[in-house]
């Protein structure tokens, strides 16, 4: 049985290789964004991951599937609602900077 550490050098390495084969499958991907479901954040779509109604960027994959491989989380619903707070501080980042633009 591999250890945790392996397993999670494993889905590393997994997750990496699925970003670069989109890069070289579609070079356009890297300069294509979209709001993650998971963290909220803007991120290329290179690596990314449609989990049911759920587009997550190629860093919450890492999450999810070293989550799934650790048996940590059963579904994808269960990184989602553990990562709520990650997604309203995203929230409220973009607000404050929208107003800066707008004052400015």
């Amino acid at each position: 049985m591999k250890s945790r550490e392996e397993i999670v050098e494993e889905m590393q390495q997994v997750v990496e290789q699925m970003r670069l084969d989109d890069l070289e499958e579609r070079p356009e991907l890297e300069e294509e964004y979209f709001d993650c479901s998971c963290c909220g954040q803007t991120k290329s779509y290179a690596g990314s991951i449609q989990y049911g109604e759920y587009r997550l960027c190629n860093d919450c994959v890492l999450l999810a599937e070293t989550g799934f491989a650790l048996g940590k989380i059963k579904d994808i619903q269960d990184l989602i609602d553990a990562m709520e707070d990650k997604r309203l501080e995203e929230l409220c980042n973009f607000i404050k900077q929208d107003e800066k633009s707008q004052n400015n």
